[in-house]
Parts: structure tokens; sequence; C-alpha cells
């Protein structure tokens, strides 16, 4: 009896735990930004702040349901998850993040640029591209290999 006792509260306790994370996952965080000291964080929908002001130098991204692009404190343009884990580099384009195109933008790893989906961050597209237009009626330009050619301001 004090075995099945035991194995029930247990039983209890974990799937309230699990509630209570689902519960977190679905819970949209919203971008705060203090512009007097140019700090930024992020709160859940009750007001509770759940990424403190600062964590993050930048916050690019205004609603947080599944990934968010942040700038790291080593200037990195990266996408973070809900454990606020780095996903991936998000490509830079025009001195910000790559701008979805087709549902897709460009990212990041290791140097080699692949594509992830804009509406939950996924990638999509395995990194292992040299070079990689944005997609456009359903396809994207693409190279194993390139070289970049740069006027000083701006490169292709």
């Amino acid at each position: 009896m004090i075995r099945i006792t035991f194995v029930s509260i247990i039983i209890l306790m974990t799937s309230q735990m699990a509630a209570a994370q689902a519960s977190d996952e679905k819970d949209v965080l919203i971008r705060v930004a203090d512009t007097a000291v140019d700090t930024y964080g992020y709160r859940n929908e009750a007001g509770k702040m759940i990424v403190p002001m600062g964590k993050y130098p930048i916050c690019i991204t205004d609603t947080f349901r599944y990934f968010a692009i942040v700038i790291d404190t080593a200037g990195r343009l990266i996408a973070i998850d809900r454990q606020f884990h780095v996903l991936y580099s998000v490509f830079i384009f025009d001195n910000g993040p790559d701008e979805p195109a087709d549902g897709l933008f460009r990212i990041t790893i290791a140097g080699k640029i692949g594509y992830a989906d804009a509406a939950n961050g996924k990638i999509a597209i395995m990194t292992q591209f040299a070079c990689a237009w944005p997609f456009e009626n359903g396809v994207a330009k693409v190279a194993l290999s390139c070289k970049t050619h740069s006027d000083g301001e701006h490169s292709s």
C-alpha cells in the first residue's frame, strides 16, 4: 500500500510539473524596452519578467512564442528557444536579421547558410551552402562554393 501511494504521488507530481511546463511554453512573452537606458527584456502576459532587462543587449523579436531573435553580449545576431538556448546565428542582411521570404529566413551555423521556418524557428533546410539567396516563389539560388565581392560598404 505504501509503495502504491508513493508511486501515485510521484506520478501526480510529474504530471503537474509537465502541465506547468506546457503552460509556460504556450505563454507568449512580450518584449519590454526601457528607451531611457536602452535595455530590453521579455515579460509574460501576466506581467512577470521572464527575461530580465539587459540579459540581451537588444531583443529584436517583439512577441516571443517559440523562438526570438536577439543580439547577445558578444554582439552576435542569434535565435534562442524558450529555454534560452542558442539555436543558430541569423543571417545578417542590410544591417539586420534576414527578412522572411516564402516563410523562410536564412541562418548560419559554422559558416554555412541554411533556412529556418519563420513561424516556429525550426531549421527547414540544414546549413550546407556557401552562398544562398532568399526564397522567391518556392525556390532559392544557392551554391556550395562561392566568392564574395565587396565595395567596402556592400558585399555580394
